[in-house]
């Protein structure tokens, strides 16, 4: 069959574009590094005809599908097992900008397109497409929307949810659903929509997307923040988002340990203060005004967060080049992590007001548990979540402390539900977390779930073993 099959799919997309072999090997594996899987083929189709055209050939061979855009996600989602029974369908050929509408603030982007490459488009019309990630010249808008991607802006503008307002998805039959309406308001039936963002490819796979577009700031401005604690961090959230209001766009927690990490690996960069702090808020606004009134907005903040103990030291980035610089640090730090050894990832949310005794509690538990483990603890503070890492004990090799991995996830998920929370915030169950989320999930969510699937892929061929 799989010679036949094989035959077929090239015929589709080509020769050139059906990678077997060695060829695929960039493919199977997982950003991390830490998986490799096997498949019958890597499919790279040109056009949603092509997409459509493979998956209703998988349908008739019954072979398992694994989509995949920029392949940098984290929890196992993108890569296919070690069965070798399905093909990889790579969509990085579908990159085109299909249309600009300025008076709507719409962009319509191909699946395969690069975020960094969606936000030129939109900077090119004067415009801004607000998702900002560390991967964003390498990761796709259809991975950003299999995940519901969020990043450091969601405090004002929302997750990839929140900015995308019509699909063009092929479904697990090979048909084309085109629900490319750029509308904001449609109340015609169940939301489609968002049932396909954030299901990792297990219903259909998304080729296209009406984003939404925002006016570009008239200034944006940033600084660094040293704090004690973070209780006074959420505590200065809170005075800023009063002072501020909408023109509040980034506010990330990073903590000591963080920047140390960085200044150790990454020579360059370096915390712009004299004396160490326990944490740090990276704070960004985005003034509709101009770059004096932002700053003046930004100098009064800073004095009320001073005057009410809040703050222990600020600087203000006074250029692009500075702003940069301050926002490499955030950017670093999982680079960072990875050149000091391997670790275990946590990117979890708790509700805002009980972030900062999850953090303690948790520290705590992970001490008394894991003596000496160190923590790597940063995030979008404004929407809850944190990515919350844990590293090997300074001497311990990371391989013997990867062992207790398994340990560590039960600690701080458990920790998690109690405090609310989810065990993923952004990255996605994948494979990784597939079986875990059945502990922290009641059953009649599980059985709903479950049955949409079945509803939409009654063959189970859509990227199978993620997210169910």
């Amino acid at each position: 069959m799989s010679t036949e099959f094989l035959a077929q799919c090239s015929a589709i997309v080509g020769d050139s574009h059906l990678l077997t072999g060695e060829a695929m090997r960039p493919f199977l594996t997982d950003w991390r590094g830490r998986f490799t899987g096997s498949a019958l083929a890597v499919a790279r189709p040109a056009n949603t005809q092509e997409v459509a055209a493979l998956v209703s050939l998988c349908a008739q061979h019954q072979v398992p599908i694994v989509p995949q855009g920029g392949n940098t996600g984290l929890v196992l989602g993108s890569v296919p097992d070690a069965s070798g029974t399905a093909i990889v369908l790579s969509l990085a050929r579908l990159n085109r900008i299909r249309n600009i509408d300025k008076t709507n603030h719409t962009l319509t982007a191909e699946a395969g397109c690069l975020l960094q490459q969606v936000q030129q488009a939109a900077d090119s019309q004067d415009s801004l497409f607000p998702l900002s990630l560390a991967s964003e010249g390498s990761c796709t808008i259809g991975g950003n929307l299999s995940t519901n991607a969020g990043g450091t802006a969601v405090l004002r503008y929302g997750s990839m949810r929140d900015l995308t307002l019509g699909l063009e998805v092929v479904t697990a039959q090979g048909d084309i659903w085109n629900g490319l309406r750029g509308l904001r308001k449609d109340n015609t039936g169940y939301d489609l929509r968002d049932l396909f963002i954030g299901a990792e490819g297990t219903l259909g796979i998304i080729t296209a997307a009406v984003l939404k577009l925002y006016p570009k700031p008239a200034a944006r401005m940033t600084t660094l923040l040293a704090v004690d604690s973070p209780a006074k961090a959420l505590a200065l959230l809170t005075l800023a988002q009063q002072a501020c209001d909408a023109s509040l766009t980034g506010f990330e927690l990073l903590s000591e340990f963080c920047l140390q990490l960085v200044e150790k690996h990454f020579s360059a960069l370096h915390t712009p203060f004299a004396a160490r702090h326990p944490h740090y808020v990276l704070m960004e606004i985005s003034d509709t005004e101009s770059e004096a009134h932002a700053q003046a907005l930004l100098e009064r903040l800073i004095s009320s967060a001073i005057e009410h103990d809040l703050v222990r030291d600020a600087v203000i980035a006074s250029s692009l080049s500075q702003s940069a610089a301050l926002w490499a640090l955030r950017e670093h730090i999982s680079e960072a992590q990875a050149a000091e050894g391997k670790n275990i990832k946590h990117d979890i949310a708790v509700p805002v007001s009980h972030i900062a005794a999850f953090i303690k509690d948790t520290d705590a538990l992970l001490q008394t548990q894991f003596p000496g483990c160190r923590m790597v603890t940063f995030g979008h503070l404004g929407d809850g979540n944190l990515h919350y890492n844990v590293s090997a004990p300074a001497g311990q090799s990371d391989t013997e402390f990867l062992l207790q991995q398994e340990a560590v996830n039960l600690c701080v998920h458990d920790q998690v539900h109690h405090y609310g929370g989810s065990i993923s915030a952004e990255h996605g169950l994948g494979a990784l977390k597939r079986d875990e989320i059945k502990r922290y999930k009641s059953g009649t969510e599980l059985n709903m779930m479950v049955a949409i699937k079945r509803a939409l892929d009654p063959l189970n061929l859509m990227n199978p073993g993620k997210l169910l």
